[in-house]
């Protein structure tokens, strides 16, 4: 793992993206990174019959269920700088 890239435990749902939202630390600069909910359903391969208020709360748990992966995807992308137009690191 690289040193210079931390991962904060802060991440939150964004319900109009259908994303989750976390930072990285890359050499002290904050990254803003999303991983959409379509992602988080491929890496599980679960299913969402749950209702619109649970959906956060499903998400925050895939998200914490996988979070080595996408720590791992998201340093992958870093390391060879790839950047959505607004310089945020997106999985889809």
């Amino acid at each position: 793992m690289n040193q210079s890239i931390l991962f904060p435990d802060l991440q939150d749902w964004d319900a109009q993206t259908q994303s989750i939202v976390f930072p990285v630390q890359v050499q002290g600069a904050n990254i803003e990174c999303r991983i959409s909910l379509n992602k988080l359903i491929s890496l599980s391969s679960t299913t969402m019959d749950i209702g619109e208020q649970d959906i956060a709360n499903k998400a925050l748990e895939l998200f914490d269920d996988y979070r080595f992966d996408i720590e791992e995807e998201v340093e992958a992308l870093i390391e060879q700088e790839i950047f959505d137009e607004q310089g945020r690191v997106v999985i889809a």
